[in-house]
């Protein structure tokens, strides 16, 4: 594992759960407005925690954590990321996966065998813009819609989010994601902030009203749609 990021304590990237959050390194996206861009183009094998490091802080937090959060970067990118997961579970701790729905096989695989209990899957973009969005020209979404699919199904609980970034996102590509996300469990919009830490600058955020105005939009397909980081 790859392994760059620990936050110890978080009430909000577990759903309902008092968690913390593991951050790995690496992503096969370049989206401009990213925030973690140090853990997508900026890896330095310096700044890594040893996998051993991570599993004794869940040891020592056992009765105080319920749940563990892993999130990047992209994690299904990590070769022994099925062990690691296993591993955390072993501990008695439920396991928030964030992904990016790129590897919808290990999605699928970690779902059946019962490793993974909620999904947070980015919708970056409709399907048609989903390359201009992510900073990587020419990609197949096939992978990405088969995993929309799947969580579709509900054989995990799940939520989609959605990033909204004024320079990448329009009225009719919200109409459009709604109607592609129709039915969802939870779908959320999120406030684009600027971390400071971008892959790329000139990016900026709607209005609340603007916001608002999304999701009502959305509502029309995902009753139960919500925002988020909006005040």
């Amino acid at each position: 594992m790859k392994i760059q990021g620990l936050q110890k304590l978080t009430l909000l990237d577990y759903p309902g759960k008092v968690g913390c959050t593991i951050f790995t390194a690496g992503c096969n996206f370049r989206c401009p407005f990213c925030h973690n861009a140090a853990l997508v183009t900026r890896i330095e094998d310096e700044k890594d925690i040893p996998t051993e490091e991570v599993l004794a802080f869940l040891r020592k937090r056992k009765g105080m954590l319920a749940g563990v959060c892993i999130s990047g970067g992209e994690p299904l990118l990590q070769e022994d990321i099925v062990e690691f997961i296993q591993q955390i579970k072993a501990l008695g701790y439920l396991v928030k996966l964030d992904t990016n729905g790129s590897d919808v096989n290990k999605l699928k695989t970690l779902v059946a065998d019962n490793w993974i209990d909620y999904v947070a899957m980015d919708i970056k973009n409709t399907p048609e813009k989903y390359g201009e969005t992510i900073g990587v020209q020419n990609i197949s979404v096939e992978q990405i819609i088969q995993s929309v699919d799947f969580l579709l199904t509900d054989k995990v609980d799940y939520e989609f989010r959605t990033t909204i970034v004024r320079e990448y996102h329009k009225r009719e590509d919200m109409a459009a994601i709604g109607q592609w996300l129709k039915g969802a469990k939870r779908y959320y919009l999120q406030k684009f902030e600027d971390s400071g830490d971008l892959i790329d600058t000139g990016c900026r955020a709607y209005t609340t009203e603007i916001m608002q105005q999304a999701l009502t939009i959305v509502q029309e397909y995902v009753r139960n749609a919500q925002l988020r980081g909006v005040e």
